[in-house]
């Protein structure tokens, strides 16, 4: 199943976000601080400005004032360009180191269940508990990625129907869904 995301809001950084794991997990680790569909479209802006290709090894090694520089180039892939570039580029090192450059296999190399696909994020730079909670339930719910007991490991984001992350994003109206669910959380944690 290829799956058809909508979370950049833009055909071309959603259809990248299909076609390159790298891409997606890039996208989830710039998802703080800015608008969901601007943290998912910054690995299309580095996909171009790296000569309309992503690659973890390439990546990896680029010396880190130069890929800073392509972070920070406007329009930045983040707010903070600067800093997430860095954070882009040591989650591309620690890929390359832990996995061989192979991004997919923290969710199957070794048939993994849910909770060790959850350990496995979690353990990413720049993923704590609640990002790779979400990056699970997206994995399950959008792209196709549903070993045993992924739901339980996305916890809430795993619920089915649920309208609480970008998990749940398949268009402009669930997006507002999200958004709005957002809102609420926040005022409510506000008190």
């Amino acid at each position: 199943m290829t799956p058809k995301l909508c979370i950049a809001q833009d055909p071309d950084a959603d259809a990248l976000l299909v076609e390159s794991p790298l891409a997606l997990l890039i996208g989830m680790l710039l998802d703080q601080q800015i608008q969901m569909e601007i943290a998912f479209k910054g690995p299309h802006k580095l996909y171009t400005r790296l000569g309309n290709k992503l690659d973890v090894h390439e990546i990896a090694e680029y010396d880190t004032e130069a890929f800073v520089e392509l972070a920070v180039t406007p329009p930045a892939i983040h707010r903070y360009g600067g800093s997430m570039g860095k954070r882009v580029q040591v989650l591309c090192q620690f890929i390359v180191e832990q996995y061989d450059g192979d991004v997919a296999g923290i969710w199957t190399v070794g048939k993994p269940n849910g909770a060790e696909v959850f350990k496995r994020l979690k353990a990413l730079p720049g993923f704590g508990e609640q990002k790779a909670k979400i990056f699970v339930a997206l994995l399950g719910k959008q792209y196709g990625v549903k070993p045993a007991g992924w739901r339980e490991a996305a916890g809430d984001y795993g619920v089915a129907g649920s309208r609480k992350s970008v998990a749940d994003v398949t268009g402009v109206e669930s997006l507002g869904e999200v958004r709005a669910y957002k809102k609420a959380a926040k005022a409510a944690a506000k008190g």
